[in-house]
């Protein structure tokens, strides 16, 4: 997730292939019919205008279609590295579940890496009852270092009843259920100022090529044309993830994400030469990119004006959240899948996960809410949410982008491919200032170096994955 995490990458085109987590492998006939759903949806919904602004929902009354025990009396813990709005709106799904239990339940703020944060809470006695964790890897160390319990029956047949089988496998470590993926994210996708196209005549691209003329017709108009949120590693993660699975293929994508090729394999080099003809072009990228950080980076694109600081933005669904209320979601922001590189446009999926660090009937019980559609269909009301809970009803999204985003990805079933960071240990796929995070940081600073980029990310993940 990251969007924090949490991802799916679309459009396989001319011949739409759909990929898997890096553990299962599902039929490409299966997963071409999803990815051009999505691609469709996508498109289709750039000319709508009847979105609402991401951060409005409607009121109407919470469903109730899970069975909880009363918890008067008990206090719980749980932590995510969530901020802002995204905080603010998961903090109304504790409520309830407080509302419906009379549990007592506290956020705790936590840091990235959030598996680091964990364990100086558990080196001290108090480790929070339940933690959001936004990697496959992170759950497995969790689980390695016997932090985290498996789920209970009531847990287990809440995602039975409301996940895929697929979304229910990678919260699996050694054939146990540990995690509840709470929160989903499509990261591949581009959202941009409906005015600035307009006024610089420009049209959303579906090939990179296409990507490139849209740049120099927007720049041509006066308005920079990318926001990139460079202060934070994990937004140019996306940017090569996308590039790369494109381009190299998801053969090679689940290769690289397992290690079995290097970083300094040719696929890799393409990859980074492609990123620099947007990131290697000064007039093209907002300034102060790795001062900004991912709402920033969202933000700016929407303020301004005729003159915002720059048009565009690859970012996530989730990205919402961060658009003004002033600017109608499917009107004057709008979004489109991030384009084809390759003969194939990218796919991919991540989240955000819920671990049980200290079990009890509490923090059973909260997970198993966790699961429910009732839980997530308030998050996905409040907008900037996307659940892989495909017993949320689709009305519960606040507008029509929201709505056919979410749709494409319980269609998509089982066909998906995880994040390529998220599934990498933590030390090289998801540290601040380290690994893979850094070292795209310093390649955004200066592209010419792609060479010595793959030697430094090859250097990296050797160590991070033992060799």
């Amino acid at each position: 997730m990251r969007m924090t995490s949490s991802t799916i990458r679309t459009r396989w085109s001319p011949k739409r292939d759909k990929a898997t987590p890096h553990h299962r492998r599902a039929a490409k006939a299966a997963a071409a019919v999803a990815a051009g759903a999505l691609a469709l949806s996508l498109t289709a919904c750039g000319g709508d205008d009847d979105g609402n602004s991401g951060t409005q929902g409607n009121t109407e009354e919470t469903a109730n279609n899970v069975t909880l025990p009363k918890l008067d009396g008990t206090s719980l813990e749980i932590a995510a590295v969530w901020t802002g709005a995204e905080q603010a709106n998961f903090k109304k799904v504790l409520a309830e579940f407080e509302k419906r239990t009379g549990a007592k339940v506290t956020f705790v703020p936590a840091q990235d890496p959030i598996i680091n944060f964990i364990g100086s809470k558990v080196a001290g006695g108090q480790p929070p009852d339940i933690a959001m964790l936004p990697q496959p890897g992170a759950i497995k160390q969790a689980v390695d270092r016997g932090w985290a319990k498996p789920l209970g029956a009531d847990a287990l047949k809440e995602l039975g009843e409301n996940y895929s089988q697929g979304w229910q496998d990678i919260g699996k470590v050694g054939g146990k259920q540990y995690g509840v993926y709470y929160k989903a994210a499509n990261k591949s996708l581009i959202w941009y100022n409906n005015r600035v196209f307009e006024n610089a005549g420009a049209s959303e691209p579906e090939t990179w090529p296409d990507l490139l003329k849209t740049a120099q017709t927007v720049y041509d108009s006066g308005v920079t044309p990318f926001s990139v949120g460079g202060a934070e590693g994990w937004t140019l993660t996306d940017w090569f993830e996308n590039v790369y699975l494109s381009q190299a293929g998801p053969e090679k994508y689940d290769q690289l994400a397992k290690h079995e090729i290097k970083w300094t394999d040719p696929s890799v080099k393409d990859a980074l030469t492609t990123l620099a003809q947007v990131w290697g072009k000064s007039d093209y990228v907002a300034t102060g990119a790795l001062q900004t950080d991912f709402p920033a980076s969202v933000t700016q694109v929407f303020t301004g004006g005729d003159q915002p600081k720059a048009a565009m933005v690859a970012a996530g669904d989730f990205a919402q959240v961060n658009i003004p209320t002033t600017m109608k979601v499917g009107t004057d922001a709008k979004v489109f899948p991030f384009p084809a590189v390759g003969d194939n446009g990218p796919v991919v999926s991540g989240g955000d996960a819920a671990v049980i660090l200290q079990d009890s009937k509490g923090a059973q019980a909260l997970a198993t809410w966790l699961a429910s559609p009732d839980a997530a269909q308030i998050q996905a009301k409040l907008g900037g949410y996307l659940s892989p809970n495909k017993n949320v009803p689709n009305s519960a999204y606040p507008n029509a982008v929201q709505q056919r985003i979410a749709k494409a990805l319980i269609d998509a079933g089982d066909d998906f491919r995880f994040d390529m960071s998220d599934q990498a240990p933590q030390a090289f796929g998801g540290t601040p200032g380290k690994g893979e995070w850094k070292i795209l940081q310093d390649f955004l600073k200066n592209p010419k170096d792609v060479a010595g980029t793959q030697a430094k990310l090859e250097t990296e993940a050797a160590a991070a994955y033992g060799g």
